[in-house]
């Protein structure tokens, strides 16, 4: 049987990050009623906080692939699993308008669907329309998803900078006559003139794809996630690519065998939508990922019984663990301590786990709790290095050794998460460092040398984004920060008084 010590050695709760755990993110897939709406095709807008496990899904939709195509389905990624976005070079000369980069969203997407068409199905003329269009655009066979969106955007910015009215006729210097197609994907609906010269819109080839697909059986679902990254160098950039993408969605709903899958950030979705989207009650086939107890519990238990040795030292298996949850409960209780922090008021370890790593939001999410366990592991090898006792009983992890993983979690959470997402707050929230866990408006108006109003104006944004909770009354509102900053900037519990 092994021992604590050999348990630890292999303990892992897997990668914070999905896409670094590709491969093992199948072996810890437990099938759930949100899954199963995904897999079966009734969503198509998955909505979530960051670290809620949004690129999970997506990541164990590639890696089901094969089991989809079964079905009828091709996946086709439309956006790097990892590394460099396929969308990094849009910032250095992006389209001008959401009109515009609707059409670069379609275009794309035909392009990824002309992979489908062009090894699938037997040759018939509206296959060979599309194909045919996509070979002149120069939108065929691109290699990787970066240099196929270079493609789609010089396409695009040939036909941008022509005008609509030309939609990709050459035309006769002298005479005015079109001498010749430039390419056959048009910016708009063209003209009959352009029709007759074998243009067409990149709606009605969208359209001719659909049904090339449906007669060969096939449907192809075009994957968007890390969306957060793709368009983060310019606020405007990043709202009229998302308003665009989700207009071309609800624009594709019509086509029956082409599906954009959409994995988003509800914050960013609510920054975008800001200054109003009309159609957002339009997106019905979404759904918002939300974590309860139970759920983070269960997730948690699935990874730790991933775990030969840890299976071994309790001598349990996992589908019977993970098929009750009366033992999942019992088995959580033998590996963690009945409390972090001591005494008879304190929470269980549970909810202070639960507690320790949310936002201003208060909304868990798997992200910082698996991160926490992870580092929770090494300080607790480090411990037995040093001579300490191990845990007491049967549990891996002690109740110091979990305390004292939180500052490293909320120092990577300030520095890696807040202020590299969101910059422009770093001054305002360093200045508050060394300083108290909940603050008023007047004590704001202090610490930021600003206005009643525009320290009203700081803290609601900093409200929005999760580093403060909002509490009191609407007249006397208090600015309580959570537990997982509260580490990194040395903060002392208690209210600021007004001159601090």
């Amino acid at each position: 049987m092994p021992t604590k010590r050999d348990v630890l050695g292999e303990l892992r709760f897997g990668a914070h990050v999905a896409e670094d755990e590709q491969a093992a993110l199948v072996n810890y897939f437990v099938e759930t009623d949100l899954t199963k709406q995904i897999f079966n095709g009734d969503i198509d807008v998955v909505f979530g906080p960051k670290g809620s496990g949004k690129s999970a899904i997506h990541l164990l939709l590639v890696h089901k692939g094969n089991e989809l195509l079964a079905r009828g389905v091709i996946i086709k990624p439309a956006e790097n699993l990892r590394g460099a976005p396929a969308f990094k070079d849009v910032a250095g000369d992006p389209p001008a308008s959401e009109h515009e980069f609707s059409f670069l969203w379609k275009a794309y997407f035909l392009s990824l669907v002309g992979d489908v068409l062009r090894e699938n199905g037997s040759e018939n003329p509206k296959k060979r329309q599309v194909l045919d269009a996509l070979q002149e655009a120069g939108l065929a066979e691109v290699s990787d998803l970066r240099g196929r969106v270079l493609a789609v955007i010089r396409y695009a910015k040939r036909l941008f900078e022509r005008g609509s009215v030309e939609g990709g006729l050459k035309f006769d210097p002298l005479s005015g006559i079109p001498s010749g197609v430039t390419g056959k994907i048009s910016l708009n609906e063209p003209s009959p003139e352009q029709a007759r010269s074998g243009v067409k819109s990149a709606d009605n080839l969208l359209k001719l794809a659909d049904e090339a697909l449906g007669e060969s059986g096939k449907n192809v679902w075009i994957l968007l996630d890390r969306l957060d990254v793709a368009f983060a160098e310019s606020a405007l950039l990043e709202e009229n690519a998302l308003r665009a993408l989700l207009h071309v969605y609800l624009d594709m709903r019509v086509l029956e065998h082409i599906t954009p899958k959409v994995f988003l950030r509800d914050d960013i979705w609510q920054r975008v939508t800001a200054k109003g989207f009309r159609e957002s009650s339009h997106i019905t086939r979404q759904i918002t990922i939300s974590w309860t107890p139970r759920t983070l519990t269960h997730l948690v238990l699935s990874r730790a019984l991933d775990v030969p040795k840890l299976r071994e030292y309790y001598n349990v298996a996992k589908k019977d663990i993970l098929d009750d949850s009366s033992k999942q409960n019992e088995l959580f209780w033998r590996i963690f301590p009945p409390k972090v922090a001591q005494g008879e008021k304190r929470p269980d370890t549970l909810t202070w786990l639960l507690s320790r790593t949310q936002d201003g939001t208060r909304r868990p999410a798997p992200r910082e709790l698996i991160q926490l366990l992870n580092e929770a592991r090494n300080e607790q090898t480090k411990m037995l290095d040093l001579g300490d006792e191990e845990p007491p009983g049967d549990n891996l992890l002690s109740h110091g050794a979990i305390d004292a993983a939180l500052p490293t979690i909320s120092k990577a959470r300030l520095h890696q998460t807040l202020f590299a997402e969101y910059p422009e707050v770093k001054a305002k929230v360093e200045a508050l460092k060394q300083g108290k866990t909940s603050q008023t408006t007047k004590s704001l108006e202090t610490a930021w040398s600003v206005s009643a109003a525009d320290a009203q104006f700081a803290a609601n944004h900093l409200t929005q984004i999760g580093f403060f909770e909002k509490r009191g009354t609407r007249d006397e509102p208090q600015y309580w920060i959570p537990f997982i900053y509260r580490s990194a900037l040395e903060l002392v519990q208690g209210t600021a008084s007004d001159s601090e």
